[in-house]
């Protein structure tokens, strides 16, 4: 029997949700800042706004209810996703693979770049869902962690494997079978999200850097070195340093990483905690090394050539961003069809070179080729099979865990 899971955050998870929302992957990204763009809800097709309403929460369990599917009827789907995750044209005003879709299908899309935090995104959709309500969203992108909840709570309906061809056939084994949605029979992945090591060359002098215990214990290195303030990135790289699994650790496994980290705190090796904001000061050398996501180094790599990374033998973390149909939606097999047309080799690569994070479609390395052989050659965007034999998902939270850990990794950071 599932664990109730409250509606109700904890202190530990709020301070969690602001770290995200100020530094974290919540805040903007540094192309959203390079770039200065406003293309936050383009219409692709004409359809009109979302729906919202206040509706006190509750608690469902099991699959989402089947909704009245109204796709044959109406040639339309909402979709809601993070900001700059979706390849936008040079004058900034089209969604170029959106259109194709429209085009080949018939179908509209509503696009609104309206999740800046899970947690925040949450909020706002689940007294509909609590409720039994359509949230006005077909299609929805959230991370690995609160797609797990959604599903446990019976807020994501489970997907129809025959509207799913190049989905189910191009999905890579890397993806395939997480442990909050075995065979992912409610989601599929937007893309993958790497945790790893990243340097400066020139800050260390032309040292590599390639493994946690280098960043806590090399006196080289002491003062300029940063960790995530994102607790499973954090963590569960150290997890590895310790030669623990982050998809099987214990509450003692945990509590050794906490110390192994507070110990590098204690002698300041540790510089500081950053969400993405590292980046400016690992472009600068402030940073000589640090724990990084992915997403970041290959846009920093652009226009510092100083800038590496590294893979520790340990492992790295990956996590990934999810595509979920909300329970009552109005058009999921619209829906469907959508989540298809990115898994289409062609749509993938054109995705994945505007938006630079582990593309999970297989088969798009000759498409990618076309575009950017540099990227196509980047393990950062298309892992090879040694990579991808390196990564490890942390495990999927029960919410007193999740409280838990929360307050610990609050202390060892100061938050």
């Amino acid at each position: 029997m599932e664990q109730y899971e409250p509606d109700r955050l904890s202190g530990a998870q709020l301070a969690a949700m602001r770290r995200s929302l100020t530094s974290g992957r919540g805040a903007l990204t540094r192309r959203s800042m390079l770039r200065a763009t406003g293309v936050g809800a383009l219409t692709i097709g004409g359809l009109a706004g979302l729906s919202g309403c206040g509706i006190p929460p509750a608690k469902r369990e099991g699959d989402g209810p089947a909704s009245t599917d109204h796709s044959a009827d109406e040639k339309r789907v909402v979709f809601s996703n993070w900001t700059e995750y979706m390849d936008v044209s040079e004058d900034e005003k089209h969604y170029p693979t959106l259109e194709a879709f429209t085009k080949r299908t018939g179908i509209s899309v509503k696009y609104t770049a309206d999740i800046n935090d899970n947690v925040e995104f949450f909020g706002k959709i689940q007294p509909q869902l609590a409720a039994g309500q359509d949230t006005g969203r077909d299609l929805i992108c959230v991370t690995d962690w609160l797609a797990a909840r959604m599903i446990r709570l019976g807020y994501a309906q489970k997907l129809d494997p025959s509207r799913l061809p190049h989905a189910f056939a191009n999905l890579s084994d890397q993806f395939r079978s997480p442990d909050w949605d075995p065979g992912r029979a409610h989601s599929y992945p937007w893309t993958g999200i790497p945790t790893v090591i990243a340097y400066n060359a020139k800050a260390t002098g032309g040292r590599t850097v390639d493994s946690v215990s280098q960043l806590l214990d090399d006196p080289r290195l002491k003062g300029r070195v940063a960790f995530l303030s994102e607790m499973r990135d954090s963590i569960g790289m150290t997890l590895l340093d310790l030669g623990k699994d982050p998809g099987s650790f214990t509450d003692d496994d945990f509590d050794a990483a906490i110390a192994r980290i507070q110990k590098a705190v204690d002698k300041k090796q540790i510089r500081r905690f950053t969400g993405n904001d590292y980046t400016a000061d690992l472009d600068k050398g402030d940073i000589a090394a640090c724990v990084a996501w992915a997403g970041d180094i290959v846009q920093l790599q652009h226009d510092n050539p100083d800038i590496k990374f590294a893979i520790p033998r340990s492992g790295y973390i990956i996590s990934s961003d999810n595509l979920l149909v909300p329970a009552k939606a109005r058009h999921k097999t619209n829906a469907e069809k959508l989540i298809d047309h990115y898994y289409q080799p062609p749509v993938a690569a054109q995705l994945a070179a505007y938006i630079n994070y582990v593309c999970p479609v297989d088969g798009v390395r000759a498409e990618l080729t076309k575009i950017d052989k540099s990227m196509a050659d980047n393990t950062l965007i298309l892992p090879d099979a040694a990579m991808a034999a390196a990564s490890h998902a942390f495990r999927s939270l029960s919410a007193e865990e999740e409280t838990a850990y929360e307050q610990k990794f609050a202390k060892l950071i100061g938050a």
